[in-house]
């Protein structure tokens, strides 16, 4: 996907989207990208099945021979390698449209989840805020299996009867034309009515596989808040709560067994009774003089053929038709259209220094009250500016905006006086380092953490910023140093030694424009101290726009804006706003952290806002 154009990776979303409500359709897009392979399986399975066809031909023929008696045995052995050679192919036809199908099938499987997984990650965070990481991934997972199934069954059970009820009954002309006449009509109606049938059952496997990701999506869900779990004493009652999703989806799954069971145990019957009225119609001619022995065993054995054939196409059809469904739920909701694409236009953003400016910006959350209204901010380049307000007051959702997490409902954001709405996101986040409150981290080594910020650094310069960060003397205390694993979203760090690592991340990335949500939050004093030194270093020659609330973090910066319900109602200095009357003096007051106020004498007093 990188070395497409902007237009061409739309375009590319668009067809995928396209796909939402049309499972069949995406299922024979990947198959069209292996026409070769597919081809080859599907000449084998025909080949091998008028082979079988072929055979049983072959055993009327070698009846007939035997039928002539001992004093004819050149025929006798002639037909017996007909027969012998017949049943070889056969078997070797199946052996190479099995061979060929491991390789073809996997590459479709492969090919989707690829796809899948960058249609997915160009989603918008309301997407993702909205679902459960789990179900999402087990839709993923669920498309595969779906795919991977229906191809198999396509290949083995479904078209292996068709070609055999096609092949049996044009072979059966040969010997009685009647008789194929009335097997082709009962073999139809059975067909028709038993995919009829088994198409009413649809909302039963919808169903299903709406159950079936929601287990997945609550187990992922507990699994990944244990902690919370633990710390609340709510292990029995997730226990019961897992439970009774488990119990919604065999229920669920038991409803659309129970329901192809059904359809089979009606064509079992019907099967039954046209195979019994099929051979006795055999013997009847037989005893009328119009068929050979050979002629019996033919028609018999091609008879059983098409009756078997309708029954294990209707199954198959059946089975094909759950997964089917099960493809069709996990495609539509992976395949939504984007929320925020890029615009066919947009160009790379070219960054000048890291002016920062938002103009006139309106922004609401979906379906609340705009949290921005009218707001205007603007930072010049390489300005340290600090944002402080209550709860709410819209802070965080500035630094999203910035980012282009959200678009605004009005106004515009600007970056060096580029429209961030007509650049590249991809751009523009290589334009921004970002050190958040909430640590993201891989499930990965520490030191592909840090190069995270840039994967293409060499292992000195991962080193040299983590030394930066402070982080050296931690890491080297770990059983593997920078090899170590560090669990899922950093669970074995402690909260400090994940910001520090975050920190580290930053320092890599080395962008122009720099971004601290809380960035020393989870460190003591000490730690503080020396991350507060990097971050000096770091952001010299910096746009930097930081939220804290331990406001000595800011004291050294170049301006502090202070907003309040989505708007800014002060700014200036750290030095001028402490000594006016306002919120931020108020916050002063509160804070447990250390600040000099006019009116404490030079004494400090506490600083941090809770």
């Amino acid at each position: 996907m990188e070395h497409l154009t902007v237009a061409e990776r739309n375009a590319r979303n668009a067809r995928l989207s396209s796909y939402a409500d049309r499972p069949l359709a995406f299922l024979l897009s990947y198959i069209r990208r292996h026409p070769v392979s597919h081809t080859i399986v599907l000449a084998s399975v025909f080949a091998a099945v008028m082979c079988a066809l072929a055979s049983q031909y072959a055993i009327k023929h070698l009846i007939d021979v035997l039928g002539m008696g001992r004093d004819h045995p050149g025929p006798l052995w002639g037909a017996f390698a007909i027969l012998v050679g017949l049943i070889a192919a056969d078997n070797l036809l199946w052996r190479i449209g099995g061979w060929v199908a491991a390789h073809a099938f996997v590459h479709v499987t492969g090919d989707l989840r690829r796809d899948l997984f960058q249609y997915l990650t160009g989603h918008s965070p309301t997407y993702f805020s909205e679902r459960q990481p789990g179900t999402i991934a087990s839709r993923i997972t669920a498309t595969s299996n779906a795919v991977y199934t229906s191809e198999n069954t396509m290949a083995w059970n479904v078209l292996p009867p068709c070609i055999a009820v096609i092949g049996a009954i044009v072979m059966i002309v040969t010997v009685n034309p009647v008789m194929a006449g009335s097997l082709l009509l009962c073999s139809g109606v059975l067909a028709v009515v038993l995919f009829k049938l088994a198409g009413r059952g649809s909302s039963r496997h919808h169903n299903f596989a709406t159950k079936a990701a929601a287990v997945d999506g609550e187990l992922v869900d507990v699994i990944g808040n244990m902690g919370l779990v633990r710390a609340f004493g709510m292990t029995f009652r997730e226990q019961r709560r897992f439970g009774e999703t488990v119990k919604a989806e065999m229920d669920a799954r038991q409803q659309s067994l129970l329901y192809l069971e059904r359809l089979r145990l009606l064509h079992a019957v019907i099967t039954a009774l046209l195979s019994a009225g099929l051979l006795g119609w055999a013997l009847w001619l037989w005893t009328q003089g119009r068929a050979t022995s050979g002629d019996i065993v033919l028609t018999s054995s091609l008879g059983f053929t098409i009756l078997h054939g309708t029954r294990d196409l209707a199954v198959a059809l059946v089975d094909v038709t759950q997964h089917i469904a099960r493809l069709a739920e996990a495609v539509k909701t992976l395949l939504q259209p984007h929320g925020m694409p890029d615009r066919e236009d947009a160009v790379p953003l070219v960054a000048h220094g890291g002016r920062v400016d938002f103009e006139g910006v309106t922004f609401a959350y979906p379906r609340r009250k705009p949290i921005l209204d009218q707001f205007d901010l603007h930072i010049e380049a390489g300005q340290r500016v600090g944002l402080v307000g209550k709860s709410g007051a819209g802070k965080s959702t500035v630094l999203a905006l910035l980012q282009r997490f959200y678009d605004t409902q009005g106004g515009s954001i600007r970056i060096d006086g580029q429209d961030i709405g007509a650049i590249t996101q991809d751009s523009l986040r290589h334009t921004i380092a970002l050190v958040p409150q909430d640590i993201a981290l891989f499930h990965r080594t520490v030191y592909e953490n840090i190069a995270y910020g840039r994967p293409e650094a060499t292992r000195e310069e991962v080193h040299a910023a983590a030394r930066e960060a402070r982080c050296t003397d931690f890491i080297e205390a770990m059983p593997d140093g920078f090899d170590t694993i560090v669990g899922d979203r950093g669970v074995k760090l402690s909260g400090g030694q994940r910001q520090r690592i975050a920190i580290a991340r930053a320092i890599l990335k080395n962008a122009p424009i720099l971004l601290l949500d809380e960035a020393t939050s989870a460190l003591d004093s000490a730690s503080e101290e020396a991350i507060q030194q990097a971050l000096d270093r770091l952001m010299v020659g910096r746009t930097v726009i930081a939220i804290a609330h331990r406001l000595s973090t800011l004291q050294h910066f170049d301006r502090i804006i202070v907003m309040s319900a989505g708007k800014v109602i002060d700014d200036g200095t750290p030095e001028a706003l402490r000594n006016r009357p306002g919120i931020y003096r108020d916050l002063l007051t509160k804070q447990h952290g250390k600040a000099l106020l006019p009116h404490s004498g030079g004494r400090k007093i506490d600083e941090h806002v809770a």
